[in-house]
Parts: structure tokens; C-alpha cells; sequence
């Protein structure tokens, strides 16, 4: 990763949209040359947030830097950013050549220099052999490919995607995707993507952050976010989470989590006082028997996806999913049947908000 790459720090960013406000204190560095993602349901200030790096929208306060500069009073097209819009935003009168082009034609760049470098820019995406094809005959995904050729071909300093593969279906968005991240690996660019789908952040990005009305939850790779939520937002938008309510109770150096149905798992670590433990659905397993960091519950449901069976168990006065991988020939347990619920608590998180 070259050192020459900007990265991006944005300082006490706040923006409102008359007496609303969709940006709340944020605070974030970018490293250079990363892939970096805003996760967050509709109305979290992501695509917001991306729009005020771009410089589109009303001008926030606070500071955004791109490579040390102070970009927030610049207009977009001084900024060095490439953005790529959830609608691809293609001419449709013209061909994909002249598409991919356009920008470098703005830019006033010899005609002899925008031949070479469009023809760099398709061949990048794989399009090269549709170049005379116009938007209309292209499918999503190639259309999709173009929007990036005509970004990268005018070489910006940072690649912003706003949601570009929410108009793909399912399957053509694990392909590109994966296309996508291999293209950022190779020309190196600091990227932001934003959306709303936890799995597309997690398998493409570095880092990320994940937002919710306006304000940044928590920052990290998507791992870290996984197994240590900082708060029950965090948690249950990453993931399935089951979350029973309770008390952290202190004996000594030892500590156990009470619910408020009086059941208690023992801890290795964590302050007394009220909050939430959190257990993603492959922290537990189903026992015969009851015994330490067990709990009481019955099958209400099960479900076979084939490498896993999920159960949702009544317990603790909630409903646990339950995942357990499938084994050839082994006995499924029965709707209705009384369990117990082994909990592996070196896995569990404690959280208070």
C-alpha cells in the first residue's frame, strides 16, 4: 500500500436539515488505501455522511480532510473524489464509450489522451468488447461496471459508493461485490462504501463504521463489531443476537450474570450493576442435562437449513435461536421437548445500552 494514498479525517461533523439534525458529532479517520464501510438502516445519516465527503448537500461544520486538506468549502469537483450512485446515473443517449469518457472530456483533456485511457478504464471492469453498446442494452451488473469505469478513469484520489448494488439482484450481488473489492485491491484507492446490508459490509470492507440517527455507534472491523457490540444496536444489527436481561452480581474476583428469571452464568470478568448479555445463536448448544452456565427452556420451532438446524428454545423468559451444525443421521430435537441450553460464556458480551 503506497504512502502517497489520503486518507480521510473527519472531525465534530455536524449537519441539519432545518431543525433536524442527521449528523451528530462525528468523529472518524480513514487510513489510506482502505476499504471502508457506513453501515446503517435507512434514516442513519450514512448516505448523508458520504454526500458531505463528496461535497453534495448543504455544507456541514466541523472539518473533513482528504490528505491533509481541508475539503469541506470546496466544491465537489475540487475535492478529487469519484463517486458511484446507487442508480449508476448513466447518459442514456450515449454509448458506453463516450459514457466512460465524459469526464475526461469535461476535464478538457486532448482527444488523443481520452482514447487510451478509456480503453484502460473498460478494460479494467471487463467491458472492453461492449464499448459501442449503448446503457439501454446493458444488464445491471454491466451497467453497474461501466458507472466504475467512467469514475476511476479520471483518476480520483478517493472512490465513494453510494449503495451501488441494491439494484442487482441476489445472486449478482455476491459477484460483484467480490468484484468490487478485487478492483479497489488493485488500483489501491481509499474507498468508502455505504450501505444497509451487513453481509456486503463484512465480507468487503477493512473497517467500518456503523451508524444509527446520525451518530456513529462503533468503529472496527467487522469481526471486532461482531463479537464485542458495544451497545444492543450495535449487537442486533450485526447479526442475530439473542439478549437476556439481568444483573452482573461481583463475588469476590468471580462474577456470574443473573436474569431476571433467576438463572446464572458464570463470567470470567465485568463490573456488578444492571444490563444486557449477549448471545449470537453458535454461543450455545442443547444438553440433556442441567449443570453449570445451563439454561431451562422447550423447543418451540425448528428449522432445517441444511448445514445447521435452528431451534428456537423458550428460556429465561425470551426466545433463543439456537444453531447447531447437521450431522448425517443424528435425531432431531422434537417441537415441545424440555432441553437445556449449555452456554459458552467466554463468548458472551455484557452490555448496559
Amino acid at each position: 500500500m503506497s504512502n502517497q494514498l489520503p486518507g480521510i479525517e473527519i472531525s465534530n461533523v455536524h449537519l441539519s436539515f432545518g431543525d433536524t439534525e442527521v449528523l451528530t458529532g462525528v468523529n472518524l479517520d480513514i487510513k489510506p488505501g482502505e476499504f471502508f464501510a457506513f453501515l446503517g438502516p435507512s434514516g442513519s445519516g450514512k448516505s448523508t455522511l458520504l454526500r458531505s465527503i463528496a461535497g453534495f448537500g448543504p455544507r456541514p461544520s466541523g472539518s473533513i480532510r482528504i490528505g491533509g486538506r481541508d475539503v469541506v468549502d470546496l466544491p465537489p469537483w475540487k475535492r478529487n473524489v469519484g463517486m458511484v450512485f446507487q442508480s449508476y446515473a448513466l447518459w442514456p443517449h450515449m454509448s458506453v464509450r463516450e459514457n466512460v469518457g465524459f469526464g475526461l472530456k469535461e476535464r478538457k483533456m486532448n482527444t488523443a489522451e481520452i482514447g487510451p485511457k478509456v480503453d484502460a478504464a473498460l478494460e479494467l471492469v471487463g467491458l472492453t468488447h461492449l464499448a459501442d453498446r449503448m446503457p439501454n442494452q446493458l444488464s445491471g451488473g454491466q451497467q453497474q461496471r461501466i458507472a466504475l469505469a467512467r469514475t476511476v478513469v479520471v483518476e480520483p484520489e478517493v472512490l465513494l459508493l453510494d449503495e451501488p448494488l441494491s439494484n442487482l439482484d441476489a445472486s449478482l450481488r455476491v459477484q460483484m461485490r467480490r468484484e468490487l473489492l478485487a478492483l479497489q485491491r488493485k488500483l489501491g484507492l481509499t474507498t468508502i462504501f455505504v450501505t444497509h446490508d451487513q453481509e456486503e459490509a463484512n465480507t468487503t470492507a477493512d473497517r467500518m463504521a456503523v451508524l444509527d440517527k446520525g451518530v456513529i455507534q462503533q468503529i472496527g472491523t467487522p469481526q471486532d463489531l461482531y463479537d464485542t457490540p458495544v451497545n444492543l444496536f450495535v449487537a442486533n444489527f450485526l447479526g442475530t443476537a439473542n439478549i437476556l436481561e439481568g444483573a452482573v452480581e461481583k463475588q469476590g474476583e468471580a462474577a456470574r450474570f443473573v436474569t431476571k428469571t433467576g438463572d446464572a452464568l458464570n463470567l470470567t470478568g465485568g463490573g456488578a450493576g444492571q444490563g444486557s448479555i449477549v448471545l449470537r445463536p453458535q454461543n450455545m448448544r442443547i444438553v440433556d442435562q442441567a449443570g453449570a452456565d445451563t439454561l431451562r427452556g422447550k423447543v418451540l420451532h425448528r428449522e432445517f437449513l441444511g448445514s445447521q438446524i435452528r431451534y428456537i428454545v423458550q428460556t429465561s423468559g425470551t426466545e433463543m435461536i439456537v444453531d447447531q451444525f447437521h450431522h448425517a443421521g443424528e435425531t432431531w430435537r422434537e417441537t415441545g421437548s424440555d432441553v437445556h441450553l449449555h452456554v459458552n460464556t467466554e463468548d458472551a458480551v455484557i452490555v448496559t445500552a
